[in-house]
């Protein structure tokens, strides 16, 4: 196992492909001579035998072998718990940190392979950046903090502040334009941070942990406004968390770190429903299954979609659909998000999910 295998190249800016970044046989050592183990293939014996070795050697594998594809549009949540290498992921697919190996392609460019100069540029125009300490500029009111990156790019004032005050109003702080950080609560500044970045229309956008610091109240309240946001504009996301229910709320797809390995990557429901080991039973055995099986996930696709007189969009969660199983509704209309019919939910399938959600709060 190498890193010879071949990676598909696309050109810049393809709408027609659905991978927007690519990470193949990624590691991050820390140690002495983490060169060492990498050639010009990457590396030559199986990752696992490769990761002993480091330890035995007194090196630290922080990342180990990371491979996965973030599809365009997509929110790609990595999670684990502190330590797990979730972090210095994310640093990697930015070049925050330099990687050890591998390769990171965005749009079938390799970004450990460009220049300095052009991944500023990148940085400045196709990513943008959250992390959880919002790092705002205390001097500067909030339509200065969200204009600033446009004032690094050069752009005119009145363009900068133009789009700083759209970005403003698109998280809803229209009126605090000329509040100062030290005035804000605690979510009102993580908006500023979100607007920032946004502020330079990023093709993919990178948070870190962005809620952890905030209170649980508010917290569900940026996740409603996060959301809310992706529906209007449909970034691609890499969003790191330690918090599973946060990581199943927020996530299209999810990667499970542990000890620097990806262990399992899935949608939320495969991965609830089919942990790949122990680990990811018991970091998932808290989780209602209710609130993470959606119509989607039950939908019947056999044959012709007959239709009902109940209907329900795919993303509904069962427990938006309790009340209405317990009042006898017997199928759903499974409708995608352009409100087109995909299938048919039966009232058994849902009703043996919610079996086993009982039954699992009971041996818990």
């Amino acid at each position: 196992m190498g890193m010879d295998r071949p990676a598909t190249v696309l050109s810049r800016g393809d709408k027609s492909h659905p991978v927007k970044l690519a990470c193949r046989n990624v590691w991050k050592v820390y140690g002495s001579r983490p060169e060492y183990y990498f050639d010009s293939r990457g590396y030559t014996i199986d990752p696992s035998a490769l990761t002993e070795r480091l330890r035995a050697e007194h090196h630290i594998p922080a990342v180990a072998d990371a491979t996965f594809d973030i599809l365009r549009g997509e929110i790609f949540v990595i999670m684990g718990l502190s330590g797990s290498g979730k972090s210095t992921l994310v640093r990697c697919l930015s070049r925050l940190i330099e990687p050890s190996a591998g390769q990171i392609l965005l749009d079938g460019y390799d970004l450990l392979k460009v220049g300095n100069r052009e991944l500023v540029e990148l940085r400045r125009h196709a990513m943008g950046m959250v992390f959880q300490n919002f790092g705002l500029l205390p001097h500067l009111s909030v339509l200065d903090n969200v204009a600033f990156p446009l004032k690094i790019q050069g752009r005119p004032a009145g363009e900068r502040i133009a789009r700083a005050r759209e970005m403003v109003a698109l998280v809803g702080l229209e009126g605090r334009e000329r509040a100062f950080p030290h005035q804000l609560s605690g979510g009102q500044q993580q908006r500023v941070g979100i607007a920032r970045s946004l502020a330079v229309g990023p093709e993919l956008w990178y948070l870190d942990e962005p809620f952890s610091a905030l209170d649980p109240l508010i917290r569900r309240q940026m996740q409603d406004e996060f959301l809310r946001l992706q529906q209007l504009l449909k970034k691609t996301i890499v969003f790191i968390t330690h918090d599973i229910t946060e990581a199943f709320r927020v996530g299209d797809r999810l990667a499970i770190m542990r000890e620097g390995r990806i262990i399992q990557i899935g949608r939320p429901a495969e991965i609830v429903l089919k942990p790949a080991d122990e680990y990811v039973s018991r970091f998932t055995e808290d989780v209602p299954l209710t609130r993470v099986i959606t119509a989607r996930d039950l939908v019947s696709t056999s044959g012709d979609v007959q239709p009902s007189s109940e209907s329900v969009a795919a993303s509904t969660v069962l427990d938006e659909l309790v009340l209405r199983l317990a009042a006898g509704v017997n199928s759903f209309t499974v409708l995608d998000e352009q409100q087109r019919p995909i299938g048919t939910l039966n009232a058994a399938a849902a009703l043996a999910v919610l079996e086993r959600d009982r039954m699992r709060r009971i041996r818990s």
